[in-house]
């Protein structure tokens, strides 16, 4: 009797046994299927990360930068919205809908569709796709895409959502927006939030809901795309004190300096050529040292904000990539981290419908700044260090506006990690290349309607190691933003704006050794500027640009 029970009980555990080994398998043959963390920075400049030469704390993406790839030459566009309308479609920003940025749009722009001012219908959605190839889709942070429930990100595809409808305000809880006009509105999955937790700080908040729903949805089989989308270091620039207090004297030598400092990094991780000289900084900018003390210690603690912005991204993306090891999901998802432009130059008057009163009902003394009921910014200054050795910063089609850094990370190993990799990558690219990791076909309808194919292709050869270099034309691109212009193709490039930032007439620069665009080479080259200048008409034809009024960029 004892035998026969302790067979039975034998017989029982190896049915048991083998049950749950069914289960393993097919959860590993399952988790095969990758993962994909897009997390995107909003105003990042080109060189503050570690891996591009910075002096900031940023072990996370140091940490990703040698286990996968660092690509040198990623292009996005000058602003915000018009790069994410590229981003989540892989379409031109004026097939997209952000022809202009929603704040933007004038009388002669109604009615067409690439000047929608949002991400319009004509397009597929990256994550609508995804979701549609069984993907979990979560988004949490700035969407800048649409400010109605029809045009929210829950409605575009993503399952999951908690994020800011607007470009940018208060990173507290108090949300007091960039300009008065404006408000800062939260959505839900597509319902308005009434109240934020009054110890919310948008960059650990954010990170908090991406983990909470990727746990969430462990209770399946589905791969998940998480699109965690910073509204930091966007200005007004906000940090707690401890860290703001970690950076305290750490940029007291001023931007002419840290210009150099940066350089220098780059040059010697050959991320720039040895021979780069620096555009030079703009005359509406004062040399550090003709400053007052007091000029300084202001301008150094914008900075010291700005850093600690950085820093606390940062680690909280180390939360991201620690809990994914520890689930067992880290070398199972691909993990791409951008900057959406460059870093902004601009000041918080450019902001349309700003007012005096307004900024000056913000506590900005030294002691406050960077603390709820302040409102500062970087400034032109550190922006061009930032951003250094290009040209001007965010807004611009010339490379300090559109020159991003771009770290990616393939699920396994890949051929050469750690390496840098030069070939031109631009954000159109970024879909396709996630769409066939996915194994998800590119589609031509969407929810029953028609789409336009997208017009980038994929390089997840070269993100794998696979190639070294993207595809056959992946460098001839156009832009068009607030009347500037530009071209490139190759390493030439043409740009148009008006004076006194530019001409008033295309220039035209060679960029394999002058990445400043400090040469103007249309005088010595007319033939290639004629060329180049074509290809832009065809562009314009194309992609249905209209050609205005020049406009201020914000």
């Amino acid at each position: 009797m004892r035998l026969r029970l302790t067979t039975t009980i034998v017989l029982v555990v190896l049915a048991l046994t083998s049950l749950a080994g069914c289960k393993t398998a097919k959860k590993s043959e399952t988790s095969k299927r990758p993962n994909i963390l897009l997390i995107v920075a909003d105003d990042l400049g080109y060189s503050d990360i570690g891996a591009f030469g910075g002096e900031m704390s940023t072990p996370a993406l140091d940490g990703l930068a040698k286990e996968g790839l660092q690509l040198s030459n990623f292009h996005v566009l000058p602003t915000c919205s018009p790069t994410r309308s590229v981003l989540l479609s892989g379409m031109d920003n004026h097939r997209a809908g952000l022809g202009t940025m929603g704040e933007f749009v004038t009388p002669e722009m109604e009615g067409i569709p690439g000047y929608a001012g949002y991400l319009n219908f004509e397009v597929a959605t990256l994550p609508a796709v995804l979701k549609a190839a069984g993907y979990h889709t979560y988004m949490a942070g700035k969407w800048h895409l649409g400010l109605d429930e029809n045009t929210s990100p829950h409605a575009r595809g993503f399952e999951e959502t908690f994020v800011l409808l607007q470009g940018g305000g208060s990173h507290w809880s108090d949300r007091k927006p960039l300009s008065p006009p404006e408000a800062m509105v939260y959505r839900r999955n597509g319902n308005e939030v009434e109240s934020l937790p009054d110890d919310f700080y948008s960059t650990r908040y954010y990170t908090d809901r991406i983990l909470e729903w990727i746990e969430q949805g462990r209770s399946d089989d589905q791969p998940f795309f998480a699109y965690l989308s910073y509204t930091a270091p966007h200005d007004p620039l906000h940090a707690p004190k401890a860290y703001i207090d970690k950076y305290k004297g750490k940029y007291d030598q001023g931007w002419d300096a840290l210009r150099q400092e940066r350089l220098q990094s780059l040059k010697k991780l050959g991320i720039v050529p040895s021979d780069a000289v620096p555009f030079p900084r703009l005359p509406t900018v004062k040399a550090w040292n003709d400053m007052s003390l007091e000029e300084r210690a202001l301008a150094a603690r914008d900075m010291e904000v700005y850093a600690a912005m950085v820093d606390y991204m940062d680690e909280q993306i180390g939360r991201v990539f620690d809990y994914l090891k520890e689930i067992g999901e880290y070398d199972n998802t691909m993990i791409l981290f951008m900057s959406d432009n460059g870093a902004n130059g601009s000041l918080p008057t450019a902001y349309p419908g700003q007012t005096e009163e307004y900024l000056g009902s913000f506590d900005n003394s030294l002691d406050n700044r960077g603390l709820p009921n302040s409102y500062i910014e970087m400034g032109p200054g550190w922006a061009q260090a930032s951003m250094s050795p290009s040209r001007m910063f965010k807004a611009y089609p010339t490379e300090g506006g559109i020159r991003a850094p771009l770290l990616a990370k393939v699920p396994g190993k890949p051929a050469e990690p750690g390496a840098v990799n030069q070939s031109f990558v631009h954000v159109r690219d970024i879909m396709p290349t996630l769409l066939d990791l996915a194994g998800a076909a590119k589609p031509d309808a969407i929810d029953g309607r028609g789409v336009l194919p997208m017009q980038g292709q994929s390089v997840l050869d070269l993100f794998a190691g696979r190639s070294e270099s993207a595809y056959e034309g992946a460098s001839t691109v156009g832009y068009e933003l607030f009347s500037f212009k530009a071209f490139i193709q190759g390493n030439w490039k043409i740009v148009w704006m008006p004076k006194p930032l530019g001409t008033g007439e295309w220039e035209l620069f060679d960029l394999s050794n002058d990445p400043a665009e400090l040469h103007d080479l249309s005088a010595e080259q007319p033939e290639t500027l004629q060329e180049m200048v074509s290809l832009w008409n065809q562009y314009k034809k194309d992609n249905g640009v209209l050609d205005i009024v020049p406009k201020v960029a914000k």
